[in-house]
Order: C-alpha cells, then structure tokens, then sequence
C-alpha cells in the first residue's frame, strides 16, 4: 500500500507540474483571447441572465432550467475546495496562492463558457429521452470517430474521479467536521448521510436540480455573510492582506510562525492546482450538468455557465481566503478546514468554529449531489443506460463507506485523476476552439439560434 501511495504522489507530482499549469492557464488566456475577452466584459449581464433562467422560454428543450443547472454546477463545485481547499493553498503556497487562485478563476471562466457551449450545442437524447451532453459527447459529435478515444479517456477518468473527489472525501470531510465539533460519531453521519443523499439521487436530474436550485443559493449567502462578519471585524487587516497576496505571488514567503515559508512556484502549483479543484474550470464537468438545461442557444448557456467560476472562487474563496490572511491564522501551521475553522473561531469566539462546520457539512453534502449526476454521466457513455439505476445505488452505498474509512490514498488518487480528466477535455477545447469563436459571433451578431449540429462537426 505504502508503494502505491508514493506511486501515485509521484504520479501527482507530474500531472499537476509545469507542463499541466501551462495546459489549463494557457487554454483558458487564448479562449479569452479568441473571445476578445468577452467572458469578463458580460459579467454583469452574465449575472442578469442566471436569474432570467430560473424559467423555461419558448421553444427551449431539457430537463432542468438553466438556473438550476447552474446551481447543479456550484452543488458540485462549492464544498471543501473552498473551505479546506483555500485554506491548503495557502497554507502551502503562502498568501500568494490566493492571487494565482484569482488568475486561474478569470481565465478559466472563459474555459468553462467554451466547456459549456460545446457541451449544449453537440448533446444527444438518450434511450430515456433525457438530454445528455459534456466533454465525451462534444469529443464524440464534434471531432468525429477519429478522437473518440479521447471522450472515453474522459468519462472513465470521471467516472472512477467522482466515487474518491466527489462522494468518499466529502462523506469523510461531513463525518470528521461533525464528530470534532458536535461529537457526532462517524458512522451516525454516514448513515444519514446516506439516507438524505439516496432520497435525492434516486430522483435523477430534476429531483438533483430542483434541491440546488433551492439550496444552493441559501447556502452560499449564508457562508459569504458569515465571512463578511469576519472580514468586519478585521477590517483594519484587509489592506495589508492584500497586499501579502500580490507582493507573494511573485517573491518568496518567509517562515513566521507556525508557517515554514515557501517558494513563488509553490503558490502558483497550490494556487492553480486548488483553483481547479475549487471551480473545475478546465475539467469539463459543468458542461455535463449545462446539457440538461433548457435552453434554445448554446452562447446563452455558456453565458450563464460560465458565472459558476465568477461565484465560486472570486466571490466564496476570496472570502475564505481573505477571513483566513486578515486574522493571522495563516502563520500558524495549521491546513485544511481546521485552519479556516481557526479563522473564524478567533474572529468570532464560540461562533466561527461551528459556522464554518454546517458550511462545510452543507457544501460537501451538495457536492455529492452534484458529482453524482457527473459520474453517472460518465458511466452512461461507457456503459449505456441500463447502468443508471444500478450505479445510483452504488453511489449511495459508498458515501457512509467514505464516512469512516482513512482516505488520504484516496483523496490523492482523486486529485491525479482529476488532472487526467483535465488533458481530454482542454484538448478538445483547444480543436473546436473555431467552432466556440463562430457560435460566440453568431450570437452577438445577428441574436439568432446557433447553427445545428452537422453545420459544426469538425472533420
């Protein structure tokens, strides 16, 4: 076991190295750039079209509203990456770690407004007269026979990532935050996580939308209110935090405290490599939720999208990492949740620590909703729809497994996996990129349905 565990460290190490940091920052600027930087310009009207998304328009086919997909999408995205994710980063990486956090979130919203419009404008119905769609059906429909092994690379690399990133780390995560804070034993948790996590599953797509589009919103403004709380407090901190975070993400951080230093690349690996788990902008997977979206325009879903990476990690992450820098607790030693769980229980005494608790009980609780429909997707490619129902019932059987077991194999095996995942998907991006920049003028040019499928195939 020991072996496999430095295996795949070392394996980890190269997957998320030099060449994998140039792949996702540099898809993401030159989609920007092909874009003429329209991703940031229509943050704003990004915002205005997820709320006029909370309905279905004419003529607009799917099985959930766009808002509600995009809430499926921050189901997954919003959990322990920004809570325990933010707080590695820096505890690794330094204050600097937050800025190369930043950079990856702005280009990587063009990165997931292009995931999203292939993933809409090449989707399929399936035998259950569901839409499906994502990396593996845009690879399939888009690049032709030729890359179809890419598309499988993807759904198998996704399909195996979700049961350790996406349903044991979070089970594990909901059952350690609630036994340290409210004694709560572990196996209690699991199996009642189990129980709210099989009565929404078993539901499908819109059993799964319909409980993040009503707790999702809930939740992050509740978590953004709390950090806000913190941020008041200290206050006086918040110009010399940022100022931490520019001056080192580009020079050295000193040992202080608990805190043993760290070089500028440690900050540019943690904060990329925690960006990307935080939002998955370069993973594909919004793509997979976006395609059951109603919706008549592949550009309109993109646009709302692509707001998933604005919210999740400029607003929620900045937040935690912020809350984090402004109340000393990053120079202390401690990482992960326990470290952003000192923030706030320091800024706000006998509070903080069991705020941070339900939020990062509540975020990890939607992310295995959310990974779940992921997964299942996947595995629906590989294996067709017969696959469905019984894969529904394994996923719920291992969340109270991930609840008690020791997960660190695993929670690196996931995070390698991840990075794999990423390769296809940023490959297939990079091809089709002329077919994302000609639907993106389409639509701006003459406000018109973008052109069908067999007009965008590329041979």
């Amino acid at each position: 076991m020991q072996f496999l565990v430095e295996l795949t460290g070392e394996i980890n190490g190269i997957v998320w190295g030099v060449p994998m940091i140039i792949l996702i920052l540099g898809t993401g600027f030159y989609l920007m750039a092909g874009l003429k930087f329209m991703p940031l310009a229509r943050i704003v009207p990004g915002f205005k079209m997820m709320w006029q998304g909370r309905k279905k328009g004419p003529d607009e086919a799917g099985e959930i509203s766009p808002f509600a997909a995009l809430m499926t999408c921050l189901a997954a995205t919003v959990g322990t990456g920004n809570i325990a994710g933010v707080a590695t980063a820096i505890a690794l990486g330094g204050p600097g770690a937050l800025f190369w956090m930043w950079c990856t979130a702005l280009v990587g919203m063009a990165t997931k407004y292009a995931e999203v419009v292939v993933a809409v404008q090449y989707r399929e119905v399936d035998a259950n007269g569901e839409h499906v769609g994502g990396p593996m059906y845009a690879i399939k429909n888009g690049l032709g026979a030729k890359w179809a092994f890419l598309g499988g690379a993807f759904a198998i690399f996704g399909g195996l990532a979700g049961f350790g990133i996406g349903n044991g780390v979070q089970a594990n995560a909901v059952a350690d935050v609630l036994n340290t804070s409210f004694g709560i034993p572990e196996w209690i948790s699991g199996l009642v996580l189990m129980v709210l996590v099989g009565m929404v599953v078993l539901g499908g797509i819109k059993r799964i939308g319909l409980v993040a589009e009503s707790l999702v919103p809930l939740m992050c403004i509740a978590y953004i209110v709390f950090a806000i709380a913190v941020l008041l407090v200290n206050a006086a901190e918040i110009p010399a935090a940022f100022g931490l975070v520019f001056t080192h993400a580009f020079t050295p951080t000193a040992a202080t405290g608990g805190f043993a230093g760290a070089a500028v690349w440690a900050a540019i690996r943690f904060g990329v490599a925690r960006g990307i788990f935080s939002n998955e902008a370069g993973l594909g997977t919004a793509g997979i939720a976006q395609a059951a979206g109603t919706t008549a325009s592949a550009v309109r879903s993109g646009l709302i999208g692509m707001m998933g990476t604005f919210i999740d990690t400029i607003i929620i992450c900045t937040m935690t990492g912020l809350a984090i820098i402004t109340s000393g607790a990053w120079s202390t030693g401690e990482s992960g949740a326990a470290l952003t769980s000192m923030a706030f229980e320091t800024t706000i005494p006998g509070v903080g620590g069991y705020l941070v608790a339900v939020s990062l009980a509540v975020f990890a609780f939607t992310t295995i909703l959310g990974w779940g429909f992921y997964c299942e997707k996947c595995w629906e490619y590989l294996a067709g729809e017969k696959f469905e129902k019984p894969f529904r019932v394994l996923w719920i059987l291992v969340v109270p497994i991930g609840a008690v077991a020791e997960l660190d194999f695993v929670w690196l095996l996931a995070d390698t996996l991840n990075a794999l995942m990423a390769i296809p998907n940023l490959v297939s991006l990079l091809l089709l990129s002329p077919v994302i920049f000609q639907l993106t003028r389409a639509y701006f040019v003459n406000k018109e349905e973008t052109p069908p499928v067999s007009d965008t195939r590329l041979e």
